[in-house]
């Protein structure tokens, strides 16, 4: 049990570290967890000024008897251990048990879906947040996707989100893992399975130079949009500005394809695991604006209207730790705006979201045009 209001789990890596940066910023006290005291310590020393917060170090076994004891007097879960099709089931159960509501950072569109309708309902019947998927990659495109809906007659949204930089050791992980499933977006409100070896070359805003972009598992927003009245159709792609790193994504997909999934689950995990930590192993370096940028493009479209919004964005990382950190100082000052299963957007208003990215530096003003 705890007395700290919130709790980072999985705060040895690189994006726990940022969360725990950002809620030093909003003199939030919270717990440090994982399975590692020691690597929590280490991480926790590259936090400018965290002594001046108060915090605990918790090492804690993944099993929903230690979590749910962990978690209990808390009010906010911001877990970050992934995968999350995996691991996050843990998690989730036991913050629900605890009362607490529950973030995440997934990118892993089967977990959203998964977590949607397995504790849905029973979180939204204790008036609790269920918010998967909090991180740059899907929130700031979110944001992008909102503020174009604030025109009238669009209905279909086309969704690029794009960053310069290497994805973590937490993120490749989920990365392959979700390269072995199924990945849908939403046409007419329904969901239709992507062609696995769907790529993309597409135009980037302010420069160019294009990139290839891949449906990167789905992506999160086909399922927040598809009982949205507004939204009809959306597809959402993504990926790293190096199109080196994007042909290896492609030429992993292929081999999971022709390799991996004839394996049985408990092999397929275990082969996906090793792939990703031969890609990725490391902490990586702290970002720097000025070479980890980020671009969210957003074309909407309906019979007689068009609008585009774009935002462009440095430390798609430290946009992930400033969202989960905000998200977490605003629940416990108010309810969310949703209770249950509910996106960043759903839950706190997207102004109100970029807002804050726009105060920590983090975004510009966006580009809007619209047509009606």
């Amino acid at each position: 049990m705890t007395t700290k209001p919130v709790v980072v789990y999985g705060a040895s890596g690189y994006t726990g570290r940022l969360v725990c940066e950002y809620l030093r910023e909003y003199n939030i006290p919270f717990v440090a967890a994982g399975r590692d005291a020691n690597r929590i310590k280490e991480a926790l020393l590259q936090v400018p000024g965290v002594d001046s917060i108060e915090h605990d170090i918790v090492e804690v076994e993944h099993t929903p008897a230690a979590l749910t004891e962990l978690f209990t007097g808390a009010r906010v879960v911001c877990n970050m251990v992934g995968p999350f099709i995996k691991y996050g089931p843990t998690a989730v159960e036991a913050s629900l048990a605890a009362g607490c509501h529950y973030t995440d950072t997934t990118g892993e569109q089967n977990w959203v879906m998964h977590a949607q309708e397995n504790w849905g309902a029973q979180y939204q019947e204790k008036g609790l947040l269920l918010s998967p998927g909090i991180a740059h990659m899907y929130t700031t495109s979110e944001i992008a996707a909102n503020i174009c809906l604030e025109a009238p007659g669009l209905d279909s949204l086309d969704i690029v989100s794009m960053f310069n930089g290497f994805p973590t050791y937490a993120s490749t992980q989920t990365i392959f893992h979700t390269l072995n499933s199924d990945w849908y977006y939403l046409s007419q409100n329904q969901y239709v399975e992507w062609d696995r070896n769907a790529r993309f070359q597409v135009s980037l805003p302010g420069q160019h130079d294009t990139a290839i972009a891949l449906p990167w598992g789905g992506m999160s927003h086909p399922v927040w949009f598809k009982d949205d009245p507004r939204v009809a159709n959306c597809r959402a792609i993504g990926g790293v500005t190096d199109p080196s790193v994007m042909e290896n994504a492609i030429a992993t997909r292929t081999m999971i394809d022709e390799k991996i999934k004839s394996l049985p689950r408990e092999e397929q995990d275990a082969a996906l695991s090793e792939i990703a930590s031969s890609v990725q192993a490391g902490m990586p370096p702290r970002e720097n604006p000025r070479i980890n940028k980020s671009i969210d493009s957003v074309h909407a479209s309906g019979p007689l209207a068009r609008a585009h919004v774009v935002i462009h964005g440095n430390c798609n990382y430290k946009q992930t730790g400033l969202l989960q950190a905000y998200t977490a100082y605003s629940l416990l000052r108010q309810p969310p705006r949703r209770a249950g299963f509910a996106s960043a957007c759903q839950a706190f208003g997207h102004r109100e979201l970029f807002n804050v990215l726009r105060s920590f530096g983090l975004v510009l003003e966006p580009v809007v045009t619209v047509h009606s």
